[in-house]
């Protein structure tokens, strides 16, 4: 929750800029549907200003929409008034927040593990919140190469409060991480020619 003061600092502006890559952007949502039910109970995490969060909510039973920042929730809740959507609840808490309980159908964290303080413990949080045979959906920017020359700069930008902290995981780092929490991934796959490489994973969670 420590970088919940960047975020509500930009909340506003992040909130009205355009999506950079409305390709890209449009095809993870369509993907991301085509796993969810009109029943499904869904989680999403670090949802920001919860554009993603309203456009699936029409598909699903209910969806929770979470951000460690309260402005980021407050521009989402205003959303959802003017649009009319009422199978949503928009909630200030972070990954493992015991408040969100568990046994989710779909859990979802979209450009979120590289800005948490430990991924391998979000991903073992989520693995504990979905239910048995459900779903975590994840896209995390793979921030590995030559883009490892940002660790030192970005360092120093989160400590003057200018960048939010990132972590540098590897594609391959981020699979076996899946794996290791107990998911078995069924769909993975990265955004054509996009640099650094954004991963997008669907993962399950076995029946025992």
């Amino acid at each position: 929750m420590a970088d919940a003061a960047f975020w509500d600092r930009i909340a506003r502006k992040y909130a009205a800029r355009p999506i950079s890559n409305m390709d890209a952007y449009e095809y993870t949502l369509g993907r991301t549907k085509s796993y969810l039910r009109e029943t499904d109970r869904v989680l999403e995490l670090g949802c920001g200003s919860a554009s993603t969060a309203l456009l699936l909510a029409p598909g699903v039973g209910h969806i929770t929409a979470t951000d460690i920042s309260p402005e980021m929730v407050q521009i989402g809740r205003e959303k959802a008034q003017a649009e009319g959507v009422e199978n949503i609840d928009n909630i200030v808490a972070g990954v493992g927040d015991p408040a969100l309980g568990d046994n989710y159908d779909a859990v979802l964290a979209l450009n979120l593990l590289h800005l948490t303080d430990n991924p391998k413990q979000a991903i073992d949080e989520c693995y504990r919140m979905v239910a048995p045979g459900g779903l975590f959906i994840s896209k995390t920017p793979c921030l590995e190469g030559l883009f490892g020359l940002l660790r030192l700069p970005g360092a120093v930008m989160h400590a003057l409060g200018k960048w939010p902290k990132v972590q540098f995981i590897s594609q391959r780092r981020l699979d076996e991480m899946m794996t290791a929490a107990g998911f078995e991934i069924i769909e993975s796959g990265n955004d054509a020619g996009k640099s650094p490489p954004s991963r997008y994973i669907v993962a399950r969670k076995p029946i025992h």
